[in-house]
């Protein structure tokens, strides 16, 4: 967190906290929502100013109850997550970069919703992966050292949770190979214990 952010909470501990005005969408694109947005429930404006991106991302924490914010100075600024709380891209280099900037730690579990959409957890991270990248995630899928056919691919996606289960597919992330999985972004969310839409209770 920022020395200037740290110094302003203790300056104005009680500032009202802020929600619906901020959000996070599935690219990695972090949106203003002004009233007009919210009352039609659009997804906003991106923030292109490279300074605010970088003060977003230096402050954005989670408090103890799985809601993620933007500490913006005193004041807390809730997050509305269209996904996960981070959002992946691949690097030219098959490195995975994190929407924060950051480089994705060491890759522990992968799944694929029903949806298509790949989620992962990372460390301390639980991302999504940038739509737009998807097609470059599935290209590093095998299955006992052999390149993975979409016919396969399409049966995993249809079986039932014992039965995909007893699949052996892995995805290759940053040069490990992670075995893939199935899995709901509702339940990942719940078992995080991460909120995606925080409202002041």
């Amino acid at each position: 967190m920022d020395d200037i952010v740290l110094a302003a909470m203790a300056k104005w501990p009680n500032v009202p906290h802020c929600y619906g005005w901020l959000a996070l969408d599935a690219r990695g694109n972090w949106r203003m929502r002004d009233e007009c947005a919210q009352a039609l429930n659009l997804a906003g404006d991106v923030i292109r100013n490279s300074t605010l991106l970088g003060f977003i991302n230096r402050n954005y924490l989670c408090d103890d109850k799985g809601n993620w914010y933007f500490q913006n100075g005193p004041q807390k600024v809730y997050i509305d997550l269209a996904a996960t709380p981070y959002i992946a891209q691949i690097l030219p280099d098959q490195t995975w970069r994190l929407h924060t900037e950051q480089i994705m730690p060491t890759t522990t579990r992968v799944w694929i919703l029903n949806d298509g959409n790949i989620v992962c957890q990372a460390g301390q991270f639980l991302c999504q992966l940038d739509d737009r990248d998807i097609a470059i995630f599935l290209e590093t899928l095998s299955e006992n050292q052999q390149s993975l056919s979409e016919t396969r691919l399409l049966e995993f996606m249809e079986a039932s949770p014992d039965a995909a289960s007893e699949f052996n597919i892995s995805a290759r992330i940053s040069d490990l190979d992670v075995r893939l999985e199935k899995g709901e972004l509702i339940s990942l969310m719940r078992n995080a214990g991460y909120c995606r839409q925080p409202r002041q209770s």
